[in-house]
């Protein structure tokens, strides 16, 4: 399987026909459907769907879509940082991350390492802790910051000096606003919007010693502005961190942190034996500087 057959595999994902394909290829159309069909039968699937007024994929088609995608940037990045000159410190650095006040930090070493190296770029991938090692095991991003214990068999790490604090996001004329601090027993018989990986936290389970499945939980998020879309509409409570939703002004929600407290140390991690680029050797530096 050739890069270049992947790339017109894209361009017919993308555009949805071959017509269109083939211009922005600059190929004949008859060109293009030979390389597809000899892609299809060199997998011995079945890729595309082929209506009257646009090519949609099957199921095989998708699966290649995301694979493709991930190769064609595996290939850029390594051009990217292989092209860079010996004497400039420059290039992208990945981080994947869920959602925390936690990135300012992030953003401040960013910053300060940019003023002495302009040409390195910052970018930032969200999702949940699973979604982010899954980028970072298959060498798509460069670093995740990661809640709660890491996996020392696999990544390196530096612990950072923030913790993120559980508690609860709710409408400001809810009953359990009027209390400072929300106990499990509060939140037994209430409509819970929960984070998708919040019972992967140690923590977390044992805060809600009565187990998952008593619990009422009518909607789960892995994006905390979706989940208050859902409180500001009366679904229910969502469990959440702190300082990612602002509650303050004319805002109708609020927060109120879980009792006892429950914190999630973070960390940025990297894995073990990765080649680093000269761009993200001066990022872990800059951030055991800031620390």
């Amino acid at each position: 399987m050739e890069l270049r057959v992947l790339q017109y595999f894209l361009a017919v994902a993308r555009e949805q026909s071959i017509s269109g394909a083939a211009e922005s290829l600059y190929l004949s159309q008859p060109t293009l459907s030979r390389q597809l069909k000899e892609l299809e039968d060199e997998l011995g699937k079945k890729l595309f769907i082929r209506g009257n007024r646009r090519i949609t994929l099957t199921e095989e088609g998708m699966i290649l879509r995301k694979r493709a995608e991930e190769i064609m940037e595996l290939v850029k990045k390594a051009e990217d940082e292989i092209s860079l000159s010996d004497d400039i410190i420059a290039g992208d650095i990945s981080i994947g991350t869920g959602e925390t006040d936690g990135i300012r930090f992030l953003a401040k070493t960013a910053k300060v390492l940019q003023e002495k190296y302009p040409l390195i770029h910052l970018h930032i991938v969200s999702g949940d802790k699973s979604a982010v090692t899954e980028v970072l095991d298959r060498g798509l991003i460069d670093f995740g910051l990661i809640f709660g214990d890491v996996d020392t068999s696999k990544y390196e790490y530096i612990k950072l000096p923030y913790k993120d604090t559980w508690g609860v996001l709710m409408r400001k004329d809810s009953p359990l606003a009027k209390k400072k601090t929300v106990t499990a027993n509060d939140l037994i018989d209430k409509p819970l919007i929960l984070s998708r990986q919040a019972f992967q936290n140690v923590e977390f389970l044992e805060f809600f010693s009565c187990g998952q499945e008593k619990l009422n939980i009518v909607a789960t998020y892995n994006l905390l502005f979706n989940g208050s879309l859902m409180v500001e509409e009366g679904m229910g409570y969502a469990i959440c961190f702190d300082k990612i939703i602002n509650v303050s002004g004319d805002s109708n929600l609020c927060y109120r942190p879980l009792e006892p407290e429950i914190n999630a140390n973070m960390s940025i991690v990297w894995k073990k034996y990765q080649v680093l680029t000269k761009a993200t050797e001066k990022f872990i530096q800059k951030l055991q500087e800031l620390i």
